[in-house]
């Protein structure tokens, strides 16, 4: 209980300043962002299977929510509705697996751009300017066009608070352990860096505030500030399912369609965050979790959340390695969590007014930064470069349009994946017949390669030789490859060669057996098929060279 209180206050101080922070990512009201924070906190306590494991608002799901909600907050919260309904849908019928389709090249091109797009766009915050475009491109110019309009109390004030995050930052990963029996000077000290460091986004929070109310006090604000944020907890309601607009109503099919591709694009992409936290996390503290149950986790969280106005939340890095490194023990941590945000909704939204809009945009890049991974370019340069392609197509795509790079990539990871099933290596070894190995099981896109394989070797050999498939690697067929094979049975019979199959492992050989294929013989090694009657009753000269086919 004494961990799982620290590491819950330790995440809240961490939770309220990024709240506010991202809900501004996410073009959304302030309040929208501590309205996000308190019920996956609650609901994870019940339902969650990692200990660490902390569910709110993040970096990445406030930019697709800025893309997919038009910075209007029904869509948002009918949103999370709908994410959470899919989400629930895919943990009942156990469809976490689809999330194994999505490979971490594109992820790592996603969340890489992610990180660039989300720090570039808090630069106008930055620099205190105002009427910025969304969209990247454009935004990089009108930045760089606008920069001699920037406001000098922003741009320092922000940078300041940049510095004092990335000094923290890297004093906590420097941090020695103190001792349990060193001296109570030392552990005292040891315990005041931690918690600075760990609470780090809420002490700059908090002495920007006072900054800027010390200047309005004086009469002047050189800041441009939050603004008022409604106080109190938000209404237990059901999502809106249509929105008053000036010219009529719109319709929920209408809010559906607006939303399009992120009704595919949010679930997912929360379902990855997630279970990939969860993963991560669980395997450094030696425990599994449940796929499923994470889905059902984080379904029931967002479907409850859209009932007390919350966007799509998911889970959230930074506060869960904050949790973890605060040596939580259960779930339950996030009790203190979300108590710790209500209370800041009850009684402190009126002291928000003064937090600098540059410190929230300061604490946005200090958390995304680490999420762009440099040296994955590298990395796949020396492991497989192929794999640079998905990844470089993602990154790029991200910057004009997110979904446009996530479905982009996970489409060429797709046809990549799909050439390797449809060619897959194929070894062959000549001698007094054509020994041919393929390296993996045979789908129907690979039957005509096979084919052609061992037809432009046996036929085209002078004189023409008979052929051993060892298949001692495939363990699965299809029906469209067995309907290949008794084609190229015929073929070379026909040129009056012989076809054999050896090493055939027992659910290929039921399934060829059951085929009842004319001519169909097979051995278990393929020295007894080389010299079996078949292929000419003499016993085979030593195979003589190799060549393989991919």
């Amino acid at each position: 209980l004494p961990l799982d209180l620290l590491a819950g206050l330790a995440v809240g101080l961490t939770a309220v300043p990024q709240a506010l922070a991202y809900a501004e990512l996410a073009g959304l009201p302030l309040q929208y962002g501590l309205y996000s924070s308190f019920m996956g906190c609650f609901v994870y306590c019940f339902l969650g299977t990692a200990k660490d494991v902390t569910l709110g608002p993040t970096a990445i799901m406030s930019l697709l929510v800025s893309s997919y909600a038009f910075h209007e907050p029904v869509y948002a919260v009918l949103l999370a509705f709908l994410s959470g309904c899919i989400q629930l849908a895919m943990g009942l019928l156990h469809l976490g697996f689809l999330l194994d389709f999505i490979s971490c090249p594109v992820i790592k091109g996603f969340t890489s751009a992610a990180s660039i797009t989300i720090s570039f766009n808090q630069v106008k915050n930055i620099l205190g300017l105002q009427g910025i475009p969304r969209q990247f491109f454009l935004q990089l110019y009108e930045t760089l066009r606008r920069i001699g309009e920037a406001r000098a109390g922003d741009a320092v004030l922000g940078l300041s608070c940049l510095a004092v995050l990335a000094g923290l930052r890297a004093m906590k990963s420097r941090l020695p352990r103190a001792a349990p029996a060193g001296p109570l000077a030392v552990r005292v000290s040891y315990l005041i860096v931690w918690i600075s460091a760990t609470a780090r986004n809420a002490l700059v929070v908090l002495f920007a505030g006072l900054v800027a109310y010390s200047f309005q006090v004086m009469g002047s604000q050189p800041f441009r500030l939050t603004g008022s944020i409604p106080q109190g907890l938000p209404a237990f309601r059901p999502p809106r399912f249509s929105l008053a607009a000036p010219n009529g109503t719109v319709p929920f099919q209408s809010m559906v369609q607006d939303m399009g591709v992120g009704l595919a694009v949010v679930p997912l992409m929360g379902l990855l965050e997630t279970s990939a936290i969860a993963k991560a996390f669980a395997s450094q503290n030696g425990y599994r979790i449940d796929p499923n149950q994470e889905l059902l986790a984080l379904g029931v969280a967002n479907v409850l959340g859209s009932f007390v106005s919350s966007y799509p939340i998911t889970g959230s890095f930074g506060r869960t390695a904050v949790n973890a490194q605060s040596g939580v023990c259960t779930p339950a941590g996030g009790l203190v969590t979300g108590a710790l945000v209500l209370l800041s909704l009850a009684y402190l939204t009126s002291l928000f007014y003064y937090i600098p809009k540059a410190a929230l945009a300061a604490v946005i890049i200090s958390a995304v930064v680490p999420m762009f991974d440099a040296g994955i370019f590298r990395t796949l340069w020396r492991v497989k470069r192929l794999d640079l392609v998905p990844l470089c197509v993602t990154f790029l795509l991200c910057f004009w349009e997110v979904q446009y790079g996530i479905v982009a990539g996970v489409l060429l990871s797709g046809v990549l994946l799909l050439y390797s099933i449809a060619r897959p290596p194929i070894k062959v070894s000549e001698g007094a017949v054509l020994l041919v190995q393929p390296g993996s099981s045979l789908h129907f896109p690979a039957v005509e390669h096979l084919r052609d394989s061992v037809c432009s070797r046996a036929l085209a050999a002078s004189p023409p030789r008979s052929v051993i498939l060892d298949c001692c690697h495939v363990s699965s067929i299809d029906y469209t490859v067995l309907v290949g094979l008794a084609e190229l049975l015929q073929e070379l019979r026909g040129h009056g060669l012989s076809l054999a199959f050896c090493g055939l492992k027992d659910p290929v050989l039921q399934v060829l057996l059951a085929a009842d294929l004319e001519g169909f013989q097979h051995f278990p090694s393929w020295e007894e098929a080389a010299q079996g009657a078949e292929l000419g009753g003499s016993r085979a000269e030593p195979f003589t060279s190799t060549a393989e086919s991919t």
